[in-house]
């Protein structure tokens, strides 16, 4: 494999709850990619949705990953520290007339068809109870993936302008995304493939705030069942501390990695260095999903689910 120059890859769990196996298959994809590429691998804590955020979670997550062997370069960046470098920003963008208030709420937008039409663009409207929207000129719709090739998002939420501050005064995900990766000079993502119809929308940021485009890939997402994607809303069941190195041949078997050769000794380190030396991104399936042990789910604990 061809090693990339300068290669900053990142993970960014969100702390509302803790790390599960499809957690473990992004960190794991993209830990070995930015090592096999002798690169320098972050990890970010996405914690600017307060309200979704558990006490303790970020040190349970990070604990997982240090139990795991996935070791991270540098500081654990909080985006819930950086609210001024954020301000700066969408005060930058309104100034410059790239940003605008909008009063419009999710019921008006689902009786105008469920896609926001643009009603504030221009209709020079208060901050008071009011989002804040980016104005995007040319929407950058097209991906090209190192995973999954060159694609089209054709949703039109990709089109839409994005809210970049809710109405409750939360800086919205895409923008502090798109701001924290430029900040940490992030050149490579690695991520699962739900995340595509919003790199579309993030693709547009990074144009409009003059930021470089970061490569990305995107994995299959782990599933229990087809379109079920293992998630804390969809009772994912949390990452076992133990038969760790089991767990990591599940995982890395998934991304393609030929297993059969890997160490045997149970030692998750050894493991690690063998996959990180074996790593090559185009061994991946390029699916949008991977369909994996239903017990990955706590769903599944259930005897009656379970028979049904």
């Amino acid at each position: 494999m061809t090693r990339v120059a300068g290669y900053t890859g990142r993970f960014a769990p969100s702390p509302s709850g803790p790390l599960h196996f499809g957690s473990l298959l992004a960190a794991l994809a993209s830990y070995l990619d930015a090592r096999a590429n002798d690169g320098t691998w972050l990890v970010r804590m996405e914690d600017i949705d307060t309200p979704r955020c558990i006490k303790g979670a970020d040190s349970d997550i990070l604990h997982t990953l240090e139990k795991y062997g996935l070791e991270w370069d540098g500081d654990v960046l909080y985006q819930s520290h950086q609210h001024e470098r954020y301000q700066d920003t969408l005060n930058t963008l309104l100034n410059k007339q790239q940003a605008y208030y909008c009063t419009c709420t999710r019921k008006m937008i689902k009786n105008a068809g469920g896609v926001y039409p643009g009603t504030c663009r221009d209709a020079s409207r208060s901050p008071e109870n009011a989002a804040t929207r980016a104005k995007i000129v040319t929407h950058h719709n097209q991906v090209s993936d190192r995973v999954q090739g060159d694609i089209v998002i054709d949703d039109p939420h990709a089109l839409e302008d994005p809210v970049i501050k809710r109405r409750d005064g939360l800086f919205a995900y895409n923008l502090v995304v798109v701001m924290d990766d430029a900040f940490q000079n992030v050149t490579h993502i690695v991520r699962g493939s739900d995340l595509l119809t919003t790199t579309a929308t993030q693709q547009s940021l990074y144009a409009l705030l003059g930021y470089p485009l970061p490569t990305y890939a995107h994995i299959p997402v782990a599933s229990v069942t087809p379109g079920r994607k293992l998630s804390k809303q969809n009772h994912a069941a949390p990452l076992s501390l133990t038969n760790i190195a089991q767990t990591l041949t599940t995982a890395m078997s998934l991304l393609g990695l030929p297993v059969s050769q890997a160490p045997q000794d149970g030692n998750s380190q050894s493991l690690l260095s063998w996959a990180v030396a074996e790593w090559d991104v185009n061994f991946v399936p390029k699916r949008s999903e991977i369909i994996v042990d239903r017990y990955q789910s706590t769903y599944y604990s259930d005897p009656q689910v379970i028979a049904e």
